[in-house]
């Protein structure tokens, strides 16, 4: 993996790429092998055959790669190279399912893994946030609206605005459910005359999800599409709130207003031939993701209302590539977030100046002979304690 166009993309390493989806689907495999050992359809050792032959498989991405477009998804050459490391054993891989059946599966893998990342990513960012909140509850500074000077607010409010976005997302992110694929070749599970009634047929799903972490599915949902746009809406919504900080913070930085400036580091944000600028990179960067994932998280959608018959042609296939840029590109974001808010740098004072210079108008709505700014914050040192309290039992629901 380059990244030259995908600045931060080495920060999702192994996450979401075609050596993370190579893995994926092996692990698919060796599972399912594993449930039809369990379930007497083939000889247990010849399902601890094939998990020994898919850890140590070598499989040559190029070559794989270059295969999949004679079937059009790269499961079935995989199978091959499979199968034939497995010699004897062969009989045991993907006996019942289908290529959706693995690559959904993996997917799904993928997805919990980026998500995973994102939210603990969030969580340092957020409770950074949480300890600007409460450090700065009482920081006068202006609020704008509609790009003007509007009236008094405090820093510490503003970072709870943030928190509370950062929040809503890990909330979304929480919600998300996992399943694993199994419907077979037409959806009807048609494992074999080994395997006949409907309750050893769930049974089996219930173990095949067992085995990969992952929830089971009642029915195949090879055409409903709602676990994958599931994941790529919450992912959204963590770049919509990362966008506001981005935002927000690349503002404020600009060299005009200068209230929060992001923190310095050996090798970032200097200029190609402007040895005097220090530019907010990481800000500009997570502004550039929460700019793509919306069109990203409508592509699934538009794949997703594709579907037809009981396994898609085309709108399935034209996931893949768009689900794992999402997770990658959330991933990357969330991880330049981690650093970007911990690193921030505050001018209270200058804040403060300012608020006080334009006294006149930001309290012109109070009247004539109105006092000091920080008279006219209401509740805001109340809702600071409510969006920390907020956050904190969020981050904890997990633990």
């Amino acid at each position: 993996m380059s990244g030259l166009l995908t600045p931060g993309s080495h920060r999702a390493a192994r996450l979401a790429d075609d050596r993370a989806v190579l893995t994926a689907l092996l692990r698919v495999e060796t599972a399912w092998a594993r449930v039809l050992a369990q379930a007497g359809a083939v000889p247990p050792e010849q399902a601890e055959a094939v998990e020994r032959t898919a850890a140590v498989l070598k499989v040559d991405l190029n070559a794989l790669a270059a295969a999949t477009e004679a079937a059009g998804n790269p499961v079935v050459p995989l199978l091959a190279v499979l199968r034939e490391a497995c010699g004897d054993a062969a009989p045991a891989v993907h006996r019942g399912l289908t290529s959706q059946d693995v690559m959904d599966s993996a997917l799904m893998l993928i997805g919990r893994a980026s998500v995973a990342r994102v939210r603990a990513d969030l969580v340092t960012a957020g409770d950074d946030l949480a300890a600007r909140a409460r450090l700065h509850r009482d920081d006068v500074t202006v609020a704008r609206t509609l790009s003007q000077w509007a009236v008094p607010t405090t820093f510490g409010l503003r970072c709870a605005q943030w928190l509370t976005g950062i929040g809503e997302a890990v909330t979304r992110l929480d919600t998300l459910v996992y399943p694993v694929q199994y419907g077979g070749a037409g959806g009807t599970r048609a494992l074999g005359t080994e395997i006949t009634s409907r309750a050893d047929q769930s049974a089996l799903a219930e173990t095949f999800a067992a085995l990969l972490g992952l929830s089971p599915a009642g029915i195949g949902w090879h055409t409903r599409r709602a676990a994958v746009t599931g994941i790529g809406d919450a992912l959204t919504r963590v770049t919509d709130a990362l966008g506001v900080v981005a935002n927000g913070t690349v503002l404020l930085g600009r060299p005009e207003i200068g209230e929060v400036r992001e923190g310095r580091a050996p090798g970032r944000g200097g200029s190609s031939t402007m040895p005097h600028k220090q530019n907010p990179v990481l800000g500009i960067l997570i502004r550039s993701a929460a700019l793509q994932a919306p069109a990203l998280a409508h592509q699934l959608h538009a794949a997703a209302a594709g579907a037809v018959d009981e396994r898609p042609d085309g709108s399935w296939h034209a996931e893949w590539p768009v689900f794992t840029r999402l997770c990658e590109l959330t991933a990357v974001a969330a991880s330049q977030a981690a650093d970007l808010v911990p690193g921030l740098v505050v001018d209270v004072d200058r804040m403060r100046e300012r608020a006080h210079a334009a006294g006149g108008d930001l309290l012109s709505e109070r009247g004539p002979g109105s006092a000091e700014p920080g008279s006219y914050l209401g509740e805001a040192s109340l809702l600071v304690d409510a969006a920390v309290t907020a956050w904190q039992a969020v981050r904890d629901r997990r633990r």
